[in-house]
């Protein structure tokens, strides 16, 4: 379960019709250029400084298309958010009805799918454009709950003049994305919004919660698709006589012969049937299987790895992407794993565990952690690390990408920053 801190748009204690008049100052000082009577949020200020990068008209924002009745029947359709929707009305419509709010459900492009709640509510969000099928992303809309929220990665709420079009000064709007618990990947955010008068600081962390439980529903429902396969996939093994395993087509392991267990495996992207190099398996060769794939453990002499890109521009979207003559695969990383990971990319020549306790913590004592994390990154990612010391194998290539801003930034000086070079 992710563990988010929750920032309220309002400060504790503070009036906020006060507090709106502070905002408007500084949004107007923002859009000036002159010194403003505080800063803003560090969350909003970066939005603002998007924008105005964008050239975005604050006044009216960026006109956009909506989709067609048709589009938008489609996108709801191939959109996971439609398993999460009976948790995410159950959870806050009653509310949304009562305190003056609608419901809103996004997808990861930020397209309105649905648009629940309070009737007077929807009338004003008509006039401000605020349906479904358009985009309320920054571009379009500006910094906003929904859009901002999009590109934090985390869940956000939004008041009067924190929203960066004048003409959404009069809102407030909580939010918090949702995952995909198969992959990681981002379905799209969940989100309340009302008149500015009705800002409340539980509004973010009611959002949050219920967010949280329709992942968990999300999460069960993949578990239950895993038992099926697993139950389909027992009488199949006993047939191939020789190591071998199924997973589901995101690689996650259903069942296994005469291997170690495993949770997951990285498929390459785009898997086909042929001969791959798996990490943590090495030469496999993988067959279609109602529901996921086969994959025997072939033994064979299959090319390795050549290339392994390791993104830390977004310190919650950090993946690293290995590339091998047999295809493609990306595996998903803890902000710890990238940290570590981090390091090794730019000490080619490998760290000992005591040099990354360093790195990490600042205490070179702390070896105990760090092997048992480096043992759980072997694990998943094979031959791609060599121990003794710590390292990237010595025949990949390794390629960083970094953030534009010092967004990650290891928590001790010993380790460098994940930052653009200048």
């Amino acid at each position: 379960m992710r563990q988010e801190h929750l920032e309220a748009a309002v400060p504790v204690g503070t009036d906020p019709r006060r507090y709106a008049r502070v905002l408007a100052r500084m949004h107007e000082a923002a859009l000036s250029g002159t010194s403003p009577p505080a800063q803003p949020r560090a969350v909003i200020g970066a939005s603002w400084q998007r924008m105005r990068r964008l050239g975005l008209d604050p006044d009216h924002g960026r006109d956009g298309s909506p989709l067609s009745a048709a589009e938008l029947e489609a996108r709801r359709r191939a959109s996971r958010l439609a398993e999460a929707l009976p948790i995410l009305r159950g959870g806050l419509m009653s509310v949304a009805e009562e305190a003056a709010h609608i419901m809103v459900v996004v997808d990861a492009d930020a397209c309105v799918l649905w648009r629940d709640g309070s009737n007077p509510v929807r009338h004003r969000a008509d006039r401000l454009g605020f349906t479904e099928g358009v985009s309320w992303d920054e571009r379009h809309v500006g910094t906003n709950a929904i859009g901002t929220a999009l590109i934090a990665r985390r869940p956000m709420q939004v008041y009067s003049a924190e929203h960066y079009v004048r003409s959404h000064h009069a809102w407030t709007c909580a939010a918090a994305p949702l995952h995909d618990p198969r992959d990681g990947s981002l379905l799209g955010v969940v989100d309340l919004s009302g008149p500015a008068a009705t800002v409340h600081a539980t509004t973010l962390a009611l959002v949050d919660t219920v967010a949280r439980l329709a992942e968990s529903q999300l999460r069960n429902a993949h578990l239950a698709e895993l038992e099926r396969l697993r139950a389909a996939a027992l009488p199949v093994l006993a047939k191939v006589g020789e190591r071998a395993l199924v997973t589901d087509e995101h690689g996650w392991v259903a069942a296994v012969s005469g291997v170690e267990p495993l949770d997951r495996v990285a498929l390459p992207r785009g898997c086909a049937p042929g001969e791959v190099w798996l990490p943590a398996l090495g030469g496999c060769r993988v067959e279609p299987v109602p529901g996921g794939w086969l994959v025997r453990l072939s033994g064979d002499s299959v090319q390795e790895p050549t290339r392994a890109v390791l993104d830390v521009r977004s310190p919650r979207n950090c993946t690293l992407t290995v590339t091998a003559h047999s295809g493609t695969w990306s595996y998903p990383l803890s902000p710890r794993h990238a940290e570590m990971l981090f390091v090794l990319a730019t000490h080619r020549d490998g760290r000992s565990a005591a040099g990354l306790a360093l790195d990490l913590f600042g205490d070179a004592e702390r070896t105990v952690t760090v092997r048992a994390e480096m043992s759980r990154l072997r694990r998943r990612l094979g031959a791609i690390l060599a121990p003794r010391p710590y390292r990237f194998a010595d025949d990949i290539e390794v390629v960083l990408e970094r953030p534009e801003a010092p967004e990650l930034v290891l928590p001790h000086s010993t380790a460098p920053a994940l930052r653009a070079p200048r």
